[in-house]
């Protein structure tokens, strides 16, 4: 079974223990955004680096590898892997978690593009965005489950 969250079962479970509005979606962004900053900091950390050492070891979720697969992040060139790494780290150095965006709905230069521009954004819109981009990733995630 597809995990919804990256390595974050809580939100499932919490929207699970409460009174459901029939629409699973809406129930569980409830609860992502009703979470504490720490927690919601936990889920975008949970979340793994494009490209990064997880897809190369091969310890990304199923949903995961097949997400950065649709795009062409398992095919990348050397320059584009070099890319991608030094954008990765200097998107986690500035905003201390990784860039978090729906590759199913862009491709790789569209991602390069975004974490270039995202980069001069300050760490709150960050913290906004990636959450929004999680809501994305859910989203078509519970679309390949009907």
């Amino acid at each position: 079974m597809t995990a919804l969250f990256e390595h974050s079962p809580w939100v499932e479970q919490r929207a699970d223990a409460r009174l459901s509005t029939g629409d699973r979606h809406a129930d569980l962004m409830s609860v992502m955004y009703e979470a504490t900053p720490e927690e919601q900091l936990a889920l975008i950390r949970a979340h793994p680096e494009l490209a990064g050492k997880a897809a190369i070891d091969k310890t990304l979720t199923d949903a995961s590898a097949a997400e950065q697969a649709s795009a062409g992040l398992d095919r990348l060139t050397e320059v584009e892997f070099a890319q991608f790494h030094r954008l990765n780290a200097a998107y986690r150095d500035m905003f201390g978690f990784p860039f978090i965006i729906c590759v199913r709905l862009t491709d790789k230069a569209g991602i390069l593009t975004a974490m270039e521009r995202r980069l001069s954004n300050d760490r709150e819109t960050e913290i906004h965005t990636a959450l929004e981009q999680i809501g994305e990733i859910v989203r078509l995630r519970l679309e390949d489950m009907r």
